[in-house]
């Protein structure tokens, strides 16, 4: 993984005394909310219903077990024990004093860390495949790729005050667990016509209050010019984006009024006209960072059996445990959804656990995926009894990884003041009414998302099942949507038709699966039924 340099490390140490200063100002009442507010969103604090809400960058997903340890000492000291990792690959802190908040960006400074861009109008923490550098189906590890893009965006002159956020996803494999094509930028590492890899490139997705699927602009980028390419992407939006309407200002909208050929010709223009200057980044910085990513020594000769005669660990093997590239090795996902919990929170001691094992079993090293779980990407098979153990003794083995219980949350009205509805609730709901395993694993790959507001934060959108909370006359109501996915298949899910209430949506979600069940035909997915058979005999189970 990536280290700091000199002056990466002195770059975010002046950023936290620059913080402070302007905290301490604030305090001191010498700062407005008003002026105050996008300075600290600029340093990813938020001021949510009850508390401020730090939100920390882990570029890419990538962490180690000293920076896992650090995030677990900030929500033991700074919050109320515990931390909640979100779909962006970040984490948040929930109940920060804003005296602290310095000293906090501090301690994140010792472990080469920060929560700079992480909220504001700027380039977001770039997200990448959680299993980066450990699946045999991608081309190569897009990670190198992602944190050159992370170092040429942070700070750009050109795009410290966008038009609105900008989130960019990088993949390298065919199955897309990054949902590329729902973000401003998708880039996707291919192999080119002439022997070396590039990008396919896809701009204009994302969902929120007006959802799109990103369109694929380029088919073939080399990748030496993938810095300057973005640059054009951003100029374009720069200069054309709409101000005047903050619902119309993300770079999907320019893409939809103009249309995906129009857009296309003006980056392609913009393009052309930035390459005489050199603004691509030399091939020999990316080579230095890529250093930084080469694979860790994996042992030759390891067994790829596994006894799995402890059938609770059988079970979790079979749904939590990926296939790596290394023979004799796994990829190991550590499930945040345990029944009756709050999708992607994790306690101190929990984070503590997953570093001590990422130190003892995984080369030192961690992923946060979007579904808010975590993943040890590089376990000798062997060892994977020692883990689970340890890791059901702590709450974390709960095998439901892809299953309708592996629920991606945002916090909801329990917490964000943008909210409209409580997520949190719903998704314990669900879960416990689905708790048998037996019945979940029955059901297959069923991805179940829920968002307490038009803000997508849980990217209801891209759910098999989605869930909408919205203000319905000063109460909490709840949209079903179907036919939603963030995969390679990327489509938008559809709302069904009235909403419901807090327990209402429960029970349409079950009268929904329990039509796919009856729907179904051998191998079939939720997704795969509903997209056959349409919507309508969906309606008919859910409304009557």
């Amino acid at each position: 993984m990536y280290r700091y340099d000199n002056y990466d490390q002195a770059l975010v140490d002046a950023r936290v005394e620059e913080f402070r200063d302007q905290a301490a100002r604030r305090i001191a009442g010498d700062l407005t909310e008003d002026q105050f507010k996008p300075l600290r969103l600029k340093n990813g604090l938020y001021l949510q219903l009850h508390a401020y809400m730090l939100r920390v960058a882990i570029p890419y997903g990538t962490l180690d077990s000293r920076q896992m340890r650090k995030l677990a000492h900030i929500a033991r000291t700074y919050d109320r024990g515990y931390g909640h990792f979100t779909t962006r690959q970040n984490i948040q802190y929930n109940w920060i004093k804003l005296e602290e908040a310095g000293d906090i960006l501090a301690e994140l400074a010792t472990v080469e860390m920060h929560a700079i861009q992480t909220s504001g109008e700027s380039i977001r923490n770039l997200s990448s495949d959680q299993y980066a550098g450990a699946s045999a189906d991608e081309i190569a590890d897009p990670r190198p790729w992602a944190e050159l893009l992370r170092q040429a965006t942070t700070f750009h002159p050109e795009f410290s005050y966008l038009p609105r956020k900008f989130k960019i996803a990088v993949t390298a494999a065919d199955t897309d667990r990054a949902a590329i094509r729902l973000h401003d930028v998708g880039l996707k590492l291919v192999a080119g016509p002439d022997g070396e890899t590039g990008f396919e490139v896809y701009v204009g997705g994302g969902m929120g209050r007006t959802p799109f699927v990103a369109p694929l602009i380029r088919p073939y980028l080399p990748a030496k010019h993938v810095v300057s390419y973005l640059e054009a992407v951003l100029r374009v939006w720069n200069r054309w984006a709409r101000r005047d309407n903050i619902h119309k200002q993300r770079i999907k909208i320019l893409v939809h009024e103009l249309g995906q050929e129009e857009f296309t010709r003006r980056v392609e223009d913009e393009w052309q006209a930035i390459l005489p200057n050199g603004t691509d980044v030399p091939m020999a910085e990316f080579e230095r960072i890529a250093a930084f990513f080469a694979p860790p020594p994996f042992a030759s000769g390891l067994s790829d059996e596994i006894d799995r005669s402890d059938p609770d660990f059988a079970l979790w093997v079979d749904q939590n445990v990926a296939p790596h590239k290394a023979p004799g090795y796994a990829i190991v996902n550590i499930s945040l959804k345990p029944v009756g919990g709050i999708p992607g929170d994790a306690s101190a001691d929990q984070i503590d656990l997953m570093a001590d094992l990422a130190e003892a079993h995984s080369f030192d090293e961690l992923r946060v995926t979007h579904a808010q779980n975590i993943v040890l990407p590089h376990v000798p098979k062997a060892e994977l009894y020692a883990i689970w153990q340890k890791l059901d003794a702590a709450g974390l083995a709960t095998p439901n990884l892809d299953l309708i219980s592996d629920i991606i949350a945002c916090p909801g009205l329990d917490y964000c003041s943008l909210a409209n509805a409580r997520s949190i609730p719903v998704a314990q709901k669900i879960a416990e009414r689905f708790a048998n395993l037996d019945r979940q694993r029955d059901l297959g790959e069923l991805k179940l998302k829920i968002s307490g507001c038009i803000n997508a934060c849980g990217h209801h959108h891209a759910g098999h099942i989605g869930i909408l909370g919205v203000d319905r006359k000063g109460t909490e109501n709840y949209q079903l949507l179907l036919g939603g996915s963030g995969a390679e298949d990327a489509s938008l899910g559809k709302i069904t038709g009235p909403g419901f209430d807090e327990d209402g949506i429960v029970d349409a979600v079950e009268r929904a699966v329990e039509r796919y069940r009856d729907l179904r035909t051998e191998g079939e997915r939720f997704l795969d039924t509903y997209r056959r058979v349409g919507v309508e005999p969906f309606k008919e189970a859910i409304y009557g």
